[in-house]
């Protein structure tokens, strides 16, 4: 797990001036650096910063979120608005701690490709020889099915954005899904009862977190509460 702090230091009293600590939650089969580019933008918009580092294939969603975030909430700076920034699998193991525990200065959440309402991915390929050791038992908990974790997670009582990409690079996958997809998860799959913003960017699922324009509006959300509907015209 990384920290870094990009705050500005005031001279008489060495008082952090950032207000806000952003946890990043990279998603499945993925690492931290994935999140490197998006965690270096938002310490340019003087946000601290905790980029998680967790092993998305060696265990199942509960046990991720109990391990990994509570460490990654310790790493913030005491006192200051908490938001969190996760990619697909990171945004499930967010609403999976978030339905057990609270935090009293949580302020926003996006999610970037997030299977919300689980994958017809799993559901059509959970089985194959093969799956399970490459996603691991949190990629299995992610169907749509009686196994999904996602399905049995309540709404959010917190503010949530949601971006979901409509363009795939795996056109076999996106054979498994129906309507618009970003060759993981359908668009529909990604929202969420009670979210409070949601929009379609023309981006791959891998790419999500890495995107210009996604990046921009990850900051709009967590500055805002609503993304940037102006730029997407552009």
């Amino acid at each position: 797990m990384k920290t870094f702090v990009i705050c500005l230091v005031l001279t008489v009293v060495p008082v952090l001036a950032c207000s806000e600590c952003v946890i990043l939650l990279h998603g499945l089969a993925r690492t931290d650096k994935s999140m490197s580019k998006l965690e270096q933008k938002l310490q340019a918009e003087n946000f601290f910063t905790v980029n998680v580092d967790y092993p998305s294939r060696d265990y199942p969603i509960e046990y991720l979120a109990e391990m990994y975030i509570p460490p990654a909430l310790k790493e913030c700076p005491s006192g200051v608005k908490i938001s969190f920034v996760t990619h697909s699998l990171g945004g499930i193991l967010v609403r999976q701690y978030l339905d057990n525990h609270k935090i009293e200065n949580l302020n926003r959440v996006v999610m970037l490709g997030p299977p919300n309402q689980g994958s017809e991915v799993v559901d059509k390929l959970g089985n194959m020889p093969g799956f399970e050791l490459i996603n691991g038992q949190a990629g299995l908990q992610l169907g749509t099915g009686v196994a999904s974790v996602p399905s049995k997670l309540g709404q959010p009582d917190f503010e949530v954005g949601i971006i979901a990409g409509t363009n795939s690079i795996n056109l076999i996958l996106s054979l498994l899904i129906p309507g618009d997809d970003d060759g993981k998860v359908s668009v529909e799959r990604t929202k969420l009862q009670g979210m409070n913003d949601h929009i379609e960017l023309p981006v791959s699922h891998p790419f999500l977190m890495k995107d210009d324009a996604a990046i921009d509006q990850v900051i709009n959300f967590l500055k805002f509460g609503a993304f940037a509907r102006e730029q997407l015209s552009h």
